[in-house]
């Protein structure tokens, strides 16, 4: 036991830069409590003491804003970071070396008593707001973008961004675990392709009016999709 509760403190340092001695992470990080509670609870529910284990995770869930079944597994050196309105459902399943952040949910869609939450894989990311729904499965070292909604299973090391979540990107050059600035938008980048497009083929249009001799209508839209244009440019390349 006594071994857990070190490696438990040891990852704290291990992934937030944030902490700066053992005693501010020992009284000082929700997450922390929330995953000793739910260890206590876990502990309690498998010896059928469900209704003490979901007492003392109500209790969690007031003290640290963060809620976690007791029925749920959640595998070694887990870490919630800044952790107010982590949901994380009863028959959710969560690897080892798995980072949540704030507001992040694994919940269901499903009122039968059966798997209806997530089963997460190992040194997986789960973004600011993220939800995943369902009996999905994330893969191995997969990251969900800050805001996402995942309702499918997400491959091995796969980004996924988006609502609802899409991939954009397969693992081959993955993103760093803390820079969820960086992440690419899939609908902002498919709205400049367009916008691109049309201005070639506006250029191809105007030319051949040119050539036809036919007078070129003022264009009253161009300044409106330039500024469109700039807006969905803002942040790229950063």
């Amino acid at each position: 036991m006594f071994k857990t509760l070190r490696e438990d403190i040891q990852t704290v340092f291990a992934k937030d830069p944030a902490a700066s001695s053992m005693l501010e992470v020992i009284f000082c990080y929700p997450g922390l409590h929330a995953l000793w509670s739910y260890r206590l609870a876990h502990f309690l529910w498998q010896h059928k003491l469900r209704f003490l284990a979901r007492f003392l995770s109500h209790i969690s869930r007031f003290l640290t804003g963060i809620e976690i079944h007791p029925e749920a597994r959640i595998g070694r050196r887990f870490f919630i970071d800044h952790g107010v309105g982590v949901v994380i459902g009863q028959t959710a399943e969560i690897g080892d070396d798995v980072l949540m952040y704030q507001g992040a949910v694994l919940g269901g869609t499903s009122l039968k008593k059966e798997k209806r939450h997530p089963t997460i894989g190992n040194n997986v990311v789960i973004g600011t707001g993220a939800v995943a729904l369902g009996a999905i499965t994330i893969g191995d070292g997969a990251k969900i973008g800050s805001g996402s909604v995942v309702v499918k299973s997400v491959p091995l090391g796969a980004t996924v961004v988006g609502v609802p979540g899409r991939i954009v990107e397969d693992g081959h050059n993955p993103l760093a675990n803390l820079e969820h600035a960086k992440l690419p938008d899939p609908v902002a980048e498919a709205i400049r392709l367009v916008l691109r497009g049309q201005d070639k083929l506006e250029e191809r249009l105007k030319r051949l009016e040119g050539c036809s001799g036919i007078a070129v209508p003022e264009d009253e839209l161009r300044e409106i999709r330039r500024q469109i244009a700039r807006e969905f440019s803002q942040g790229e390349g950063i």
